[in-house]
């Protein structure tokens, strides 16, 4: 038999949502009779129509795809020149930032990405990793698979990583640590709390990044959330003077666009990024992440990177404005209705999750135990995205406007009824 990676085996219990699935699943077996109206804003999964200029985009591709002159094979592994050209001119280049089409990498999504960086980087403890509590649990799982980490530690949390708070006193956004990290994880607008770190912020964390030859994985999958008629709060990491010399930034299509069962997403890895042998020496992350993608992968579909260029257009634009639009009001009705009820509340402006403190005397688990059996609602734990999401829970505003105002009425009839749905 063959040897196990047995880093595997340190994973503590199953991937969170898996997890809720499994929850859901056992629930409903047992009461059959709430099946149909169980309503989930757990996992952040799209529920509106790819747009109209995708389908359109994605059809003509199909039919590239029937006649021989313009059937496409094998593409290239970094994504065809037409979409690498697209994004770095509408998402860098008209902004004033000096990114090249050479630079974008495109894939099935960020969460791959993030996963994938890895092997690019040494693992086994080699490098220091600070990761943000509460954090995207992909950022933790796939570094304790690589070996980054020590065992699972009792409360939560794996030994050799270095955990950085965010709490809701600094907008859940971390400090700059006293210690020195070799690479950082860092994603705004914030999954799971919905929050935006600041121009100011994002430059203490550069800076911060080019005193101790860091890197920062910056993830950017809420990006198109973003609302902000000043221009105060930055849109990419190389808004920041400096940051092509300590960052990779990572896309998603997949909640702008309605991407996540197409898949597919882009990494900005810049010339000026260097990594170190040990011994020392420089070495272009550039040329590790290209030869790492073009050994691994085949690259995107043709016909899903057609769909993805659509949205530049012109009435791709539009048409995703119109999408971001409807689940940001989803969010401010699920905002306002939990701030109605005397809950705590954060998020929900710039990003599709509204982070909800629990009430008094219940915790993240308790609350969607509660929210599950009571109101037939799926909500996220807080904890299941590290020990300092303690004390909230998360809901998604992807899904219907019908199905957010009526887990709204749920919640107000579960506090009608005397449930202790406030925080002191």
């Amino acid at each position: 038999m063959p040897l196990i990676n047995e880093h595997y085996l340190k994973l503590a219990g199953g991937y969170l949502f898996p997890e809720i699935d499994r929850r859901v699943q056992a629930y409903v077996h047992d009461h059959p009779e709430s099946a149909a109206h169980v309503i989930r804003c757990g996992i952040g999964d799209v529920t509106e129509p790819l747009p109209l200029a995708v389908r359109e985009a994605m059809h003509k591709a199909v039919d590239e795809m029937g006649v021989r002159e313009t059937f496409k094979g094998y593409g290239p592994p970094f994504g065809h020149e037409f979409i690498r050209k697209a994004i770095a001119k509408n998402d860098f280049q008209d902004y004033g930032l000096d990114v090249e089409a050479d630079e974008i990498f495109l894939s099935d999504g960020s969460k791959g990405d993030c996963g994938a960086v890895l092997d690019i980087l040494a693992n086994d403890g080699a490098n220091r990793i600070g990761i943000t509590d509460p954090v995207y649990p992909v950022y933790v799982d796939t570094n304790v698979m690589v070996g980054n980490t020590g065992p699972a530690k009792e409360g939560g949390g794996y030994e050799e990583l270095v955990y950085l708070p965010c709490i809701a006193e600094h907008n859940f956004v971390p400090e700059i640590p006293k210690q020195s990290l070799d690479v950082i994880y860092l994603c705004y607008p914030n999954n799971p709390t919905g929050s935006m770190i600041t121009r100011d912020q994002l430059t203490a964390w550069v800076r911060y990044a080019l005193a101790n030859n860091a890197v920062i994985l910056y993830d950017v999958a809420y990006q198109a959330f973003l609302r902000d008629p000043s221009g105060e709060l930055p849109r990419s990491i190389y808004e920041i003077h400096g940051a092509n010399r300590c960052a990779m930034e990572f896309h998603s299509f997949s909640k702008d666009g309605g991407f996540t069962g197409l898949r597919c997403g882009y990494t900005v890895c810049p010339k000026e990024l260097k990594g170190r042998r040990s011994d020392g020496e420089e070495v272009s992350m550039h040329r590790l992440w290209s030869r790492r993608w073009s050994t691994k992968s085949n690259g995107v579909s043709y016909i899903v990177q057609r769909a993805a260029e659509a949205m530049y257009s012109e009435a791709g634009k539009e048409q995703v404005r119109a999408l971001i639009d409807f689940y940001l009001g989803n969010a401010a009705i699920l905002r306002e209705g939990c701030e109605a009820m005397g809950l705590e509340v954060y998020g929900g402006i710039n990003a599709p999750y509204v982070w909800v403190g629990c009430p008094d005397g219940v915790d993240s688990w308790g609350m969607f135990d509660r929210m599950l059996e009571q109101a037939n609602v799926v909500v996220t734990p807080g904890s299941g995205f590290g020990r300092c999401g303690e004390g909230y829970f998360r809901i998604s505003a992807f899904n219907s406007r019908e199905n957010v105002e009526e887990v709204v009425r749920r919640m107000k009839a579960m506090a009608d009824q005397g449930e202790p749905l406030h925080t002191s």
